[in-house]
């Protein structure tokens, strides 16, 4: 039995427009159709003994997750909830525990959920030694053998090779993200590998190494999942005591401490989309005559090696090369190819002005739906609200604004006040301030509201709810 983990913590700051904390790069179709996150669980279908994924993931995740799983027809075996982010050590920590109690003694096959992985067939087999490598009681890391000194990556460096075994091999040394200098000497040497951050070990192995060498995080993840319960299909950790536990790498805590671990290099396609220089790389294929990779609606003159991504509006781009814009219904990012990776100073400073674009796209994914601000002043906002078939908003009320609804495509059932009634396309209402209301979608389509706030206090936390099918707390429209 192989249980894969998939890690979906992460929220992509070098990919800002496109990521942004509430919806974050695992969750985006960067490359195809699917999510990253979707790409990550369907690359496994075909594997031997591969049972439903296990999701670790930030709690305001949840719902996007489980509606993307739900597109693909997967049934997820759990989906963990973490209040804080803590980096790879408590994740693999509390999703070993849980697992080694649910289960006998598995193999866990880590997995991140933001890669691109080009040749599955190669990919499947890289599982199939690891799994029998891990059975053996050794804790497996994928090496990606190095297509040129990147920077961007760190390195495992391989000693012998394990008996018995063919391409496994012991590790010699992990290495931080080297200077090009050395990047050019790793790869030129031939023992060097990418450090991919995927895994192979019984729980009972990862958890034996873990007591060993991070007692303490063992400790506080134990009290966390103890404390902690189930909500719908998901099961959140204890907050109080998830948030004790030291934000440290798996590689720190274990893998560069430990005897037991090896090294398989891999040659699958491999990359970690964490800049978007890595994704330019990675869509090379899809590039035009000019080697421009291009989404969305552009119109170009004389343009070289760029990659140029428009989602709401027509990008026109004259007599440039090796740039990166991107255009989303709120922001615009132009910065040059050698320079990606400093996109997250952008976002430091987003962050300390407090401005929300580094927070939410105008569009904001809810359990029910979505909504899109569509011009927001002072005291008032409008938005556009789309309501999934079946799907109710929460019963509540607001201290500081009122909202008038006009249903614009399909039917409602409005609750306002201690009336409920059905609006049909073109129909209205108004909801006075301190009025508790409700919206549900009784039909078989969307339904459309254009919602307009007005009032002294707009924030989306102005908001008392009384019953909620989805068990929020945090705020909501």
């Amino acid at each position: 039995m192989i249980i894969p983990v998939v890690l979906a913590g992460g929220s992509g700051t070098r990919l800002w427009p496109l990521s942004r904390k509430h919806y974050p790069k695992q969750l985006i179709e960067l490359v195809n159709q699917y999510s990253m996150i979707q790409d990550t669980v369907l690359r496994l279908s075909g594997c031997d003994d591969m049972e439903q994924p296990v999701i670790i993931c930030n709690d305001e995740y949840r719902f996007m997750i489980a509606e993307q799983m739900r597109k693909i027809n997967i049934d997820p075996g759990l989906i963990i909830l973490e209040p804080v982010g803590r980096n790879t050590a408590s994740a693999i920590t509390i999703s070993s525990l849980m697992i080694h109690a649910k289960y006998d003694d598995p193999v866990l096959l880590v997995l991140p959920a933001d890669h691109i992985i080009e040749n599955v067939t190669n990919f499947h087999e890289m599982i199939d030694l690891g799994s029998n490598a891990a059975k053996k009681g050794n804790l497996v890391t994928f090496g990606i053998i190095p297509q040129g000194p990147e920077t961007g990556y760190g390195y495992i460096k391989q000693a012998d090779s394990v008996p018995d075994f063919t391409n496994v091999f012991k590790i010699d040394k992990f290495v931080e993200k080297p200077v090009l200098k050395d990047a050019k000497k790793y790869v030129e040497s031939g023992k060097y590998c990418w450090n991919s951050g995927m895994f192979m070990f019984k729980a009972s192995t990862i958890l034996e190494e873990l007591k060993k060498y991070a007692p303490d995080i063992v400790k506080i993840c134990k009290k966390a999942v103890e404390k902690g319960q189930e909500d719908l299909d998901f099961f959140r950790l204890d907050k109080e005591s998830f948030e004790k536990v030291p934000s440290d790498s798996i590689d720190y805590k274990v893998m560069e401490k430990t005897s037991k671990g090896v090294m398989i290099p891999c040659d699958i396609g491999w990359s970690d989309i964490g800049s978007f220089n890595a994704l330019y790389r990675a869509q090379q294929q899809q590039s035009d005559e000019n080697q421009n990779v291009l989404n969305g609606d552009i119109l170009l003159n004389n343009v070289k090696n760029c990659y140029i991504n428009a989602k709401d509006k027509l990008v026109a781009v004259v007599g440039v090369q090796d740039l990166v814009i991107v255009e989303t219904k709120d922001a615009v990012l132009v910065a040059h190819q050698d320079k990606t990776q400093d996109v997250k100073k952008i976002v430091e400073k987003l962050k300390k002005n407090q401005r929300q674009e580094v927070i939410v796209h105008s569009k904001v994914y809810r359990p029910w739906g979505h909504y899109e601000t569509m011009d927001i002043s002072e005291r008032f906002q409008v938005k556009r609200l789309t309501v999934k078939p079946g799907a109710r908003l929460s019963l509540q009320k607001h201290y500081h604004r009122a909202e008038h609804w006009t249903v614009v495509a399909g039917s409602a059932v409005i609750t306002n006040g201690d009336k409920e009634m059905l609006l049909n396309e073109d129909q209205s209402t108004y909801i006075p301030i301190g009025v508790v209301h409700r919206i549900k979608n009784p039909g078989k389509i969307p339904l459309e509201i254009i919602e307009v706030q007005s009032g002294s206090y707009l924030g989306e936390d102005d908001i008392v709810r009384y019953d909620d099918v989805y068990g929020r707390g945090e705020p909501d429209v």
